[in-house]
């Protein structure tokens, strides 16, 4: 699973790497990224990539209200194409999640020790993600929601040791074609997932600052001798 990440890139280099072309947000850095907040993601419109800010944990269209969205920050890349919850969006709203890094626990409970990982390279990463857009039944349609869910996988080798599961971070050859409007057919997507995977990856210990949401700064990423 991934319960906690970080987005601190300038809206310059997201951007730049993304091929975004419109931005409807400023790219504030955020070191401790929680389920519920509003994250910046990119979504297909009109055949431009567009950054937008979407509510972390995805509310299904049929939801009776958006309480839901706090067990769906996560889809499984196995079942993710059958769910009710997501299956629709897998067919039609997907979305990339610019990323610098995610956190993942690991030792015994009461006592797990947090763990920064990111890419070896410099710059962003892209996880899989969904989108959905809620509408308030009662609000006359005048409520709207839209909200997403990180797409998780089986770990790779370089981050096994710390976790079994992790967020599916695609390559950038791949980015495109997980936006794409023109691929509807889950096993195309699934192939996309498993071929773009992106295996490479670092980690180091960092404080047990993290596990409380209201620090966020530098020093949540910083390495911590164990």
């Amino acid at each position: 699973m991934c319960g906690r990440f970080v987005q601190n890139s300038p809206l310059h280099t997201i951007q730049q790497i993304f091929g975004v072309e419109t931005a409807l947000l400023e790219a504030v850095p955020n070191y401790n990224v929680a389920p519920t907040q509003k994250i910046f993601s990119i979504v297909k419109h009109e055949h431009k990539n567009w950054l937008e800010t979407l509510y972390w944990g995805l509310v299904p269209f049929w939801a009776k209200d958006i309480s839901i969205g706090s067990r769906m920050i996560n889809a499984r890349a196995e079942t993710v194409a059958e769910k009710p919850s997501f299956r629709n969006a897998f067919k039609k709203r997907r979305c990339l999640i610019p990323a610098d890094g995610f956190y993942e626990w690991k030792g015994e409970k009461g006592n797990k020790q947090p763990y920064y990982i990111s890419s070896p390279l410099v710059g962003p990463f892209a996880f899989a993600g969904l989108w959905e857009k809620w509408t308030d039944k009662e609000s006359d349609g005048d409520t709207v929601y839209k909200s997403c869910t990180i797409i998780t996988t089986a770990a790779s080798g370089s981050v096994r040791e710390i976790h079994h599961r992790m967020p599916a971070i695609l390559s950038q050859e791949f980015h495109e074609k997980w936006l794409s409007p023109e691929i509807h057919d889950p096993k195309a997507l699934k192939i996309i997932l498993r071929e773009g995977m992106v295996h490479d990856l670092k980690y180091h210990p960092v404080s047990k600052i993290v596990n409380a949401v209201k620090n966020n700064d530098p020093s949540c990423i910083e390495p911590i001798a164990v």
